[in-house]
Parts: structure tokens; sequence; C-alpha cells
């Protein structure tokens, strides 16, 4: 397979021509012109810090349609409890630290390196780039950050620093984006946890077809804030 090499121009080859893995390019930047052409083409950004930029589009692709959601009876339990607080986009800095620098089984280092954090704060900025929160009294508990457009919500990553507290913040977002009219949620990798949420997995084709459609709508523009308006 041909792995294409980027350069100045925010273009993308065709998300069919990535390897078997989902590998589909390498260099190029982190400017938000290419990361909103990369995600509006079905494409995101996975490296580590020792490593060019790579650009992936795997197949199958996980997502979780918010309608779907499955909310299992503890963590209803959980939820209806009122130990967390739910807000979104206030600690778009803290949540996006957390997520590199939480350990996680398994992995050695993390993908969210410096100039990722960089480029995604910079997509907030814009009113691109978002997160959800869960706080335990004045403590963040939990977050999750990601890239919305149109319609579709781009899942990047999730932490949690209590038990339950990551569970919590899925949930309560994806409630949340099923109200403001979200039609797809990316979770871009196949995981048990995602799985146990109601997540399937679709082709890239069929994801390709529901991104297009969801980039008609733009109803998650601008900032975030609870009760349905931005």
């Amino acid at each position: 397979m041909t792995i294409y090499r980027l350069f100045d121009d925010p273009v993308f080859p065709d998300p069919a021509e990535a390897d078997p893995d989902g590998l589909l390019a390498i260099g190029g930047d982190l400017s938000p012109r290419r990361l909103v052409a990369a995600y509006a083409g079905g494409i995101f950004p996975w490296y580590s810090e020792r490593s060019p930029i790579l650009w992936w589009s795997p197949d199958p692709r996980l997502v979780l349609e918010p309608s779907q959601l499955h909310v299992p009876k503890s963590l209803k339990r959980v939820l209806n409890s009122g130990r967390f607080r739910f807000s979104l986009d206030t600690a778009f800095p803290l949540v996006i630290r957390a997520c590199a620098h939480t350990p996680r089984p398994g992995q050695d280092g993390t993908w969210i390196v410096p100039d990722m954090i960089t480029a995604y704060e910079n997509l907030h900025a814009l009113g691109l780039a978002h997160s959800a929160e869960v706080w335990n009294g004045d403590v963040l508990a939990g977050g999750i950050y990601g890239v919305a457009l149109g319609s579709v919500f781009f899942g990047e990553s999730m932490f949690y620093a209590e038990n339950n507290a990551s569970k919590a913040v899925l949930v309560l977002l994806a409630d949340w984006l099923l109200a403001r009219g979200c039609t797809l949620i990316d979770c871009q990798q196949t995981t048990p946890h995602m799985l146990r949420f109601g997540a399937r997995e679709i082709s890239r084709p069929e994801f390709l077809r529901r991104l297009g459609l969801g980039l008609n709508s733009p109803v998650l523009a601008g900032k975030w804030v609870l009760g349905g308006g931005s």
C-alpha cells in the first residue's frame, strides 16, 4: 500500500487508499485548516512524540449513535446520586492535559504530545474543539474532549481520576448531544469499553456517508453551554 506524504496544502488522499491498519498519510502540520479538512474527510492524526505526524482512517470505524446509548443500571445509580456535577467547555486545558498524563494500562507514553495539545487548544479557541467535565465538588473527576463538525462529534480521549467518572461524563455528554441533534459520535478505535455503551462498527464507506450527511447540519457549532443553546 502507498502511504502519502503531505505538504503545504491541507489536502488529503482518498481514505480508501489507507493501508489495512488505516494509515493513510504522513507529514503536514496541525493547523486548524488541515485538522478541519482531515475530520471532514473522516481522517484524524495519531502519532507519538518521536514520530512524524501520522494520519489515519480505519476501516471498520467504531461509532456511537447517541440515541442507542446503553447505560448500565449500576451507572444510573451513580448518576442519580448527585455525586458528579456536569459542565461543558469550562476546563478544556485541564481535560486535554489530564488525558495526556493519566496512565493507561498497556500504554507506554501518550500520543497527546505537546504539539497536539497546542493544536486542539487552537481549535477550542475557534469553537471547534470541546470538552465535557464531571466534578466532585471543586475537583475535576473526569472529562472528555473532541472535535465537532456539523452534527458529528469526534471523540478524541477521555480520562478519570475517580471511579465511574469517565463513564458518567460519556453518558451525560451523549445525552446532551442527543438533545442538540447530534447524529453520530465517532469513537475512532474499537474498544470493549465503548462496545458496552452501545457503540458499533460500521464500514469506512458507511461512516463517510453518515459524516457527509452530518456536515450539512451545523447544530454543534460555537461554544457549548448547558441547556441546549450555544
